[in-house]
């Protein structure tokens, strides 16, 4: 494990960790062992979560996910016969806070695994706090080409697929048409976040590649509300499809705008705003036509979504939806990983469950995963539109719930 480089506390509670895991567990790769204290005490996995500030909405979810995977797995017996305790902090979508939550859940409370964070933003550097202690670090939503260029060797992401390559079936599909009927130009708005980013400038890049005329290209800070300016310039531009690199809140208020100046496009494609619950909500009819990834879908028939469905729904009356789904898959990725190899505690374990994972493959909510040498999964997104007031899944082809609607009806 590389030396420490958040002062010789670190080092102090690594060695204790290690000391404690060796005489209490003596944790082995062959399975079965208890690990971490007596039979029947808990284990107690730490994460931090944007509760409050800017990814408090998506944070939520994620929260949510983590509760209904805890209270399943507990009422079917716990991991390694324990049950399962959940201590969630709130870093107030704030990237020194992550850091210091992760430090505090690992050297002061002695939480026997963590699980990450919502954002590309607060990711990076809680995994890198989870790599300097020697802990396995599963996360839901760090989608970003810069998580997997950090060289991390205990992450892992739980999805099909990172966030450039979120829109790489739309925009094969799109390529793919006939000349005639084929988009010319685009106009492209994003988030000044790695996630937000990644996801729009990867369907950029491939429909440019592809011919296509990128007449617009704004970035905005996260804490934007006003979208006029932006707006304005995609009105103007008259692009025949607009690209939203977004979370939630802004692309409400974009698309707004957007209405305002009466701008049509003939596809509207956003990040993660069209997933959630309260999208419909905020836009009404103007949600017919478009377009999101999503790596989840409610209705898969994955042996253990069926299970996830049903108790997050009598949990929150709706079901699911991907950020929950996301958070979910890290618990069972995490949960596969401890039942194999037969311990969950800081120290030796811990590299033991990271090796287990790179070897091999775990069946969740969203589909069997398996992931390269930098944690970045090897599956693929699919297309979600807003047709006849559900979001249903039309591409690709062969798991489609409804026809692509194209172009797009006025909003």
């Amino acid at each position: 494990m590389p030396a420490p480089q958040y002062g010789s506390r670190i080092v102090g509670a690594i060695a204790m960790a290690s000391i404690a895991a060796i005489t209490i567990s003596g944790c082995s790769g062959g399975g079965g062992g208890q690990g971490g204290g007596g039979s029947d005490d808990p284990i107690v996995i730490g994460i931090s979560l944007p509760l409050t500030g800017d990814f408090s909405e998506p944070g939520k979810g994620v929260e949510r996910g983590y509760e209904a995977w805890r209270d399943i797995v507990n009422e079917n017996g716990g991991l390694l016969g324990r049950q399962v305790e959940l201590k969630i902090l709130d870093d107030q979508s704030n990237s020194d806070r992550v850091v210091s939550d992760y430090e505090s859940l690992i050297a002061q409370d002695g939480v026997d695994l963590v699980f990450g964070p919502f954002s590309t933003r607060l990711v990076v550097p809680s995994a890198r706090v989870a790599q300097e202690y020697g802990m396995l670090f599963v996360e839901p939503a760090g989608a970003a080409a810069e998580v997997f260029e950090q060289g991390f060797d205990n992450l892992f992401y739980a999805a099909p697929a990172v966030a450039n390559d979120h829109y790489n079936n739309l925009a094969d599909y799109l390529l793919a048409l006939p000349a005639e009927d084929r988009p010319e130009t685009a106009a492209v708005a994003s988030m000044d976040d790695p996630f937000a980013q990644g996801t729009a400038y990867g369907l950029r890049d491939k429909l440019e590649a592809g011919g296509v005329e990128v007449l617009v290209n704004e970035v905005y800070p996260p804490n934007t509300t006003d979208f006029s300016t932006i707006a304005a310039k995609i009105a103007q531009a008259d692009a025949d499809i607009v690209i939203g690199g977004t979370q939630y809140q802004d692309a409400v208020n974009l698309i707004i705008a957007l209405q305002q100046l009466d701008y049509q496009p003939e596809l509207a494609a956003f990040s993660t705003a069209p997933t959630n619950p309260e999208f419909a909500a905020a836009i009404g009819d103007a949600t017919e036509g478009i377009l999101a990834p999503t790596g989840y879908s409610p209705q898969s028939e994955f042996e253990s979504n069926v299970e996830f469905v049903e108790k997050y729904t009598e949990m929150h009356g709706n079901p699911p939806s991907e950020d929950e789904a996301n958070a979910y898959t890290t618990g069972q990725v995490v949960a596969a990983a401890v039942e194999a190899v037969g311990c969950a505690e800081q120290g030796e374990c811990q590299q033991e469950l990271i090796d287990w994972l790179r070897d091999n493959t775990v069946d969740t909510v969203v589909g069997p995963l398996s992931w390269d040498e930098t944690g970045k999964p090897t599956g693929a997104h699919l297309i979600q539109q807003w047709i006849g007031g559900e979001i249903l899944i039309v591409l690709p082809e062969d798991v489609k719930e409804a026809d692509f609607l194209f172009p797009k009806p006025a909003w």
